[in-house]
């Protein structure tokens, strides 16, 4: 089993991503969680926290510290890096190495060729302009593998492509990738 990184971005879809961290627990993997700062104001790390017995984190800084490099010892850890959901902000600071949180940092200091996964989850409108776009091509050329979002009902109200994929896909998902 894998220590798994899982970095989540502010999107409404953030609730998915508990349902997946209780799930890759109860696969056997240990599953550590990094929220951007806006995606803590969505839901509470405390959260993650319980799901899956290990710390999740927001700042490398302040009270909830664990040590004076949090990021590098989070990137040095991780064995597969899972970002779901992915904002439009997050993809975007992803794809050009901006390293302004604990998400991006942690995850530019995982060193080798870890598995790296990002699943997109943002309104249909913001999903297809073309510097979207573009920002998922600049992952894939960099070896991450982008999850399709799923069609349908969003919360704001549009219909369209750009719903977090459920958890059995991305389950399945992190297991094709652990077995290659």
């Amino acid at each position: 089993m894998a220590n798994i990184l899982l970095g989540c971005g502010a999107s409404v879809a953030i609730y998915k991503a508990c349902d997946l961290a209780s799930k890759l627990v109860q696969a056997g993997h240990t599953v550590r969680t990094v929220l951007t700062p806006t995606a803590a104001e969505l839901i509470s790390p405390q959260l993650f926290e319980a799901v899956t017995g290990e710390s999740a984190s927001v700042s490398e800084y302040g009270p909830g510290r664990r040590g004076a490099m949090d990021h590098i010892q989070l990137g040095a850890w991780a064995e597969l890096i899972l970002v779901a959901p992915a904002s439009a902000d997050l993809i975007a600071r992803l794809a050009h190495g901006m390293a302004g949180d604990l998400v991006t940092t942690a995850i530019l200091a995982c060193p080798g060729k870890r598995p790296r996964l990002v699943a997109p989850a943002m309104n249909p409108h913001m999903l297809a302009q073309p510097a979207m776009q573009r920002n998922l091509e600049l992952l894939r050329r960099d070896g991450w593998t982008v999850i399709e979002p799923d069609s349908g009902h969003m919360a704001c109200g549009d219909d369209g492509k750009g719903r977090l994929p459920e958890t059995a896909a991305l389950l399945t998902r992190v297991a094709e990738l652990l077995k290659a």
